[in-house]
């Protein structure tokens, strides 16, 4: 989620004695939920055993957010919404992977544990050419572990119901969707029965938790404890037990350090090594496997080449993979989670070629081949390469067999 909260200073200040004014406890902490969330319910739920537990006065505020687009909650939206109409965000998705919040958001712990699952129905099957209808939620990380699978036709829905909605009525074989989005259609599809399957990517682990703004320091221990309490007596368990990862979507979980910016199934070095580096075998919806063990020298870029794929990476690409290629609802794009240092699976051609057929989310492939090479040489700068007097051309990223490696200058 991309997001940054602001303050309630008087709330912290009262909250951080151990008090409450009378004022204040028929006020309430004002606590939102995001709109649409297919896990309001169990969000509002938890939210009044919780406060309830720790003798906190609440009011929920539903209407928190004027209003959000397809991608989501925007930073400036959910910063209106802190400063006007909530205290605290409830249902706040969190990953140590894939999210955006940065530092200057307060989290309690985690009530759910949660995340993208595939699914199918018992009726759904792979066609004869092998090729899979994948439904997936445009921009959320649901889209971003589907296009890295083999063999996929990309269905992109603008909300997790329709993309469960896509797999329902059949339009899809399988789905890649937030659970809780199977949750909530169940409940109101009773009828409707669905497999459910994990999906070994770091960026489908998640979990739900009470968001604070920059003085929730004060309530965010009395929020801890509370929930410490309610897990510690079952009661939490009966709250989230319908919501709840199945076990057959727990199975396989690998910690995000052995993908880094890869997804899919751990395989060992010698399956790795089927070099499909820049647009050779670089299909839409596939994931490119390379060989990053190759040995080779980076291709050149030049100072104007990062200020211009700057500019472009701002205007096309910063929206879901952040302002400072921090991630949002994308991955990061710079540090060792993109590049790591050491055992990359991945060659500079190979995230080049990557990029160029799959990007950007909106429009993939779409942009002037110089376009790409620039962005490419912005990312090349900003994971510690060095600037040339060589232009990057398209023709030279493509055929780059060089490991990308972050941190360290070339």
């Amino acid at each position: 989620m991309k997001t940054r909260l602001n303050s309630f200073a008087l709330a912290g200040m009262l909250l951080a004695t151990g008090t409450i004014t009378p004022g204040l406890a028929n006020a309430g902490v004002r606590v939102c939920t995001f709109p649409g969330s297919p896990s309001t319910a169990l969000d509002e739920a938890v939210t009044r055993e919780a406060f309830r537990t720790a003798g906190i006065a609440l009011s929920l505020a539903p209407g928190g957010f004027g209003g959000s687009d397809d991608d989501g909650v925007s930073l400036k939206e959910l910063n209106k919404a802190l400063a006007r109409k909530c205290d605290v965000i409830a249902g706040f998705p969190r990953s140590s992977v894939a999210d955006g919040s940065g530092s200057k958001l307060t989290f309690s712990r985690g009530y759910l544990h949660s995340g993208y699952v595939s699914v199918t129905t018992r009726e759904s099957s792979t066609p004869s050419s092998g090729e899979e209808i994948v439904a997936a939620t445009y921009a959320s990380p649901a889209q971003l572990i589907a296009v890295q699978q083999p063999n996929v036709r990309l269905d992109l829905e603008n909300t997790a119901a329709l993309t469960v909605d896509a797999l329902a009525s059949g339009h899809a074989q399988r789905a890649i969707v937030w659970y809780p989005a199977v949750v909530a259609y169940t409940i109101t599809h009773p009828q409707q029965h669905f497999q459910i399957t994990s999906t070994v990517s770091p960026y489908a682990d998640w979990h739900l938790v009470f968001a604070f703004g920059k003085n929730g320091a004060a309530l965010q221990p009395r929020i801890d404890a509370a929930l410490e309490k309610l897990a510690s007596n079952g009661r939490l368990a009966a709250l989230t037990r319908n919501w709840a990862l199945p076990e057959a979507a727990q199975a396989s979980r690998s910690p995000a350090a052995e993908f880094a910016y890869r997804d899919g199934p751990g395989r060992s070095d010698t399956m790795w090594r089927m070099m499909l580096a820049g647009s050779r075998g670089s299909q839409q919806g596939r994931f490119i496997k390379v060989d990053a063990s190759a040995a080779g020298d980076a291709p050149g870029f030049d100072r104007t080449q990062v200020a211009h794929g700057k500019t472009l990476y701002s205007s096309a690409c910063a929206k879901c993979h952040g302002p400072a290629l921090q991630g949002l609802n994308a991955p990061a794009l710079r540090g060792p989670a993109f590049a790591p240092v050491a055992n990359a699976k991945l060659t500079i051609g190979g995230v080049y070629g990557y990029m160029t057929n799959n990007m950007p989310a909106d429009r993939p492939g779409k942009m002037k081949p110089q376009d790409y090479a620039d962005i490419m040489a912005f990312l090349l700068y900003s994971n510690g390469y060095s600037a040339g007097a060589t232009k990057l051309t398209d023709d030279n990223a493509k055929a780059s067999k060089t490991p990308l490696n972050a941190g360290t200058s070339q």
